[in-house]
């Protein structure tokens, strides 16, 4: 499973760790993914989603019904 927010599509990123010394070393910057189940009352079903917190204030701000209906699931 990769980790990849299903609402927004954030992804991983990576970058390089400078210390003082002026040494590079890659460093990998991953989302914060939460495992969550949602009720959807217009269709009378649980969605489990992996949602970022900028997923979860999106899905708070339109609506899970939106939402999925959006994702096709």
């Amino acid at each position: 499973m990769s980790r990849i927010c299903e609402v927004t599509g954030k992804a991983g990123l990576v970058g390089n760790m400078v210390s003082h010394s002026n040494r590079k070393k890659l460093k990998k910057q991953l989302p914060n993914l939460q495992k969550k189940r949602f009720y959807v009352p217009e269709e009378d079903r649980w969605v489990t989603l992996r949602v970022s917190g900028a997923g979860l204030r999106t899905i708070m701000k339109r609506g899970i019904h939106a939402v999925v209906r959006e994702l096709g699931i």
